[in-house]
């Protein structure tokens, strides 16, 4: 049997966990794909699946194939687009990843701008709190805030953003402005569960490092209901500058304890690696680098 069509097989069986779905993907009958499956194992002289009443199982030596075989039928299909002439001009869906509050201030809004420029290009923006697998997961392009772990994932640092203290001016003049994060215990504190994730919160200055644990009055997962509160004069709220920069800026809401702020934390668009950049993921990646540089900048403190 066919070298690459066994490769094909192997992978479509993988992503669909299911060897009569794969195919019916492949059209081709389950006897020939479990045929294509025994041919590439006996070629390579390993067990790549291993499969039980209800489930497929990788072995680690299918694990490690599975992940070579996606890669290079990808380049194969850019290879195939670029030879074709549709590797030149920018067309097809994009899928961006960025966190729910990042997504709603900042993705989606460039994410229509870049639309506007590229008729042929469709995009999907998901608002996701947590870290992404992209090949997994079918993900084009992700933005990551803080710091990276390692992967093979190319990265380009787009900017920064920080987390603040944020008030309502009503509520300072009631409750009265805090200097020391130590003073944080007297007031009502309106937490947010995606940035505090621990009542313990550590600052540094030049003086030193120093902790202080925060008692919520108020605990809540969603970043606009923390911002609501807080401009409803019902406390004091740690946020990303992103989202309440404008309300700063309104005199809604007052920065809190400036100088005992966290150190910016960098923002990333990253994406997977390859040899081939298809033209949609370019134009889209040179797009939004300059234009999140810009937008973070604008909404820096």
């Amino acid at each position: 049997m066919d070298r690459l069509l066994e490769m094909e097989v192997f992978v479509a069986i993988n992503e669909i966990g299911s060897f009569n779905k794969a195919a019916e993907r492949m059209r081709m009958s389950p006897p020939a794909v479990t045929r294509a499956v025994s041919s590439l194992e006996e070629r390579l002289g390993v067990v790549l699946l291993t499969r039980t009443t209800r489930r497929l199982h990788l072995t680690d030596a299918g694990a490690r194939f599975l992940e070579t075989a996606q890669r290079l039928l990808a380049e194969i299909d850019n290879a195939e687009k670029d030879a074709s002439g549709e590797m030149g001009v920018p067309q097809g869906h994009l899928t961006i990843s960025a966190s729910v509050t990042f997504a709603r201030f900042v993705i989606t809004p460039m994410v229509r701008q870049f639309l506007q420029t590229q008729p042929k290009i469709t995009a999907t923006v998901m608002g996701l709190d947590r870290v992404v697998n992209l090949v997994d997961e079918g993900m084009d392009v992700a933005v990551r805030i803080g710091e990276l772990a390692p992967s093979s994932l190319i990265a380009r640092r787009v900017g920064a953003v920080r987390r603040i203290f944020v008030a309502s001016p009503d509520y300072l003049a009631r409750r009265g402005q805090p200097e020391h994060p130590q003073e944080l215990k007297l007031h009502s504190m309106i937490g947010f569960s995606n940035i505090q994730v621990s009542q313990e919160w550590h600052y540094k200055t030049k003086a030193g490092k120093g902790h202080v644990t925060l008692a919520p009055r108020l605990m809540v997962n969603d970043a606009m209901a923390a911002v609501d509160a807080a401009v409803a004069g019902e406390g004091i709220t740690m946020m990303m500058s992103y989202v309440v920069v404008d309300l700063i800026k309104s005199n809604k809401l007052v920065p809190v304890l400036m100088d005992f702020v966290p150190q910016e934390v960098p923002v990333h668009l990253v994406f997977p690696q390859s040899r081939l950049v298809v033209p949609k993921l370019r134009a889209f990646l040179d797009f939004s680098a300059k234009h999140l540089k810009v937008e973070l900048s604008r909404l820096a403190l």
